[in-house]
């Protein structure tokens, strides 16, 4: 820190300039923070010289970033708002503590939010933010203690907890089922196929399983499992989708089995971690518990 506290401007210097930036005007600025348009610009002023370059093009009464002005006024929006996000968590809770947590939408809202109050009651001092992430991320960039991952156990720079397995199954509306009668593997390369972004050979390696010779398997691309199920829900396809993120849609007769033969998926979920934060006592907290869920098999084959 003896070092970086060289590269460290003051707090009034950075809010000004990102300010200034934001509003590409010194005097607008000003008006912002209550200064005049004259300190900020000293203010600006002074962050140039330490950092030994301009960051505005000034023409007359105009000021406009330079391009490397750009990158690191976006750059120093970020941490201002990561340092404000930061001290409104701790204000919130200044005494247990607070896990940020990136999860998958569909299996956050359906497996993971239903079983939630049961980690809060036995962790009360804990406060759990939830934030959706699709895909895996850089720790070292995002205010985010864990994620929720399904793929490979593969996230650099992460340590991997195996939660559970997965089975899905070909679901669609009972109309599309009861329209094209199905009644072998082979029937369903006759009906239109829906396809999720994130596996995009789903399709191929289920009619492979079933042995089943097939072609170029088109059709539409949806990037959730929601809109995926919410597509088969109105007819306009079969899905692969997970059983146990459909129980209820089943249960209701929303969606059916086109057939009743599941697949284990390849991937699997588990729960990522910076391995900085391997003893962070939140985190520890949520790794035990969530992991005690998983096991009871709520995942694993429906």
């Amino acid at each position: 820190m003896a070092l970086a506290r060289r590269f460290l401007p003051s707090m009034s210097l950075l809010r000004a300039f990102e300010a200034a930036a934001r509003l590409q005007s010194f005097t607008a600025a000003g008006a912002e923070m209550n200064l005049t348009q004259s300190a900020v610009s000293r203010q600006i002023r002074a962050l140039e010289e330490l950092l030994g370059a301009e960051l505005f093009i000034r023409e007359r009464q105009a000021v406009r970033l330079t391009v490397a002005g750009e990158v690191y006024a976006r750059e120093i929006r970020e941490a201002l708002q990561r340092i404000a996000g930061a001290t409104l968590t701790f204000r919130a809770n200044p005494e247990g503590g607070t896990l940020n947590l990136a999860i998958l939408p569909t299996f956050g809202t359906r497996w993971l939010a239903p079983r939630l109050p049961g980690f809060l009651r036995g962790n009360p001092g804990i406060t759990l933010n939830l934030t959706t992430r699709l895909s895996p991320f850089d720790f070292r960039l995002e205010a985010l203690d864990a994620a929720i991952h399904f793929g490979a156990a593969d996230w650099p720079g992460a340590e991997l907890d195996l939660l559970m397995s997965e089975t899905v199954v070909p679901a669609c509306s009972p109309a599309l089922a009861e329209r094209h009668g199905f009644r072998a593997p082979a029937d369903l390369l006759a009906a239109p196929l829906l396809h999720l972004v994130s596996r995009p050979d789903a399709w191929e390696r289920w009619f492979a399983l079933q042995g089943v010779p097939f072609g170029p398997l088109r059709g539409m691309l949806f990037d959730q499992f929601a809109t995926a199920a919410q597509g088969a829900i109105s007819g306009i396809g079969v899905a692969l989708l997970p059983e146990f993120l459909i129980e209820d849609e089943l249960a209701r007769g929303d969606l059916v089995r086109a057939l009743d033969l599941p697949m284990e998926s390849a991937e699997r979920y588990y729960l990522a971690s910076p391995t900085t934060r391997a003893t962070y006592p939140p985190l520890d907290a949520f790794r035990r518990w969530i992991r005690a869920e998983a096991a009871g098999g709520a995942g694993e084959g429906g």
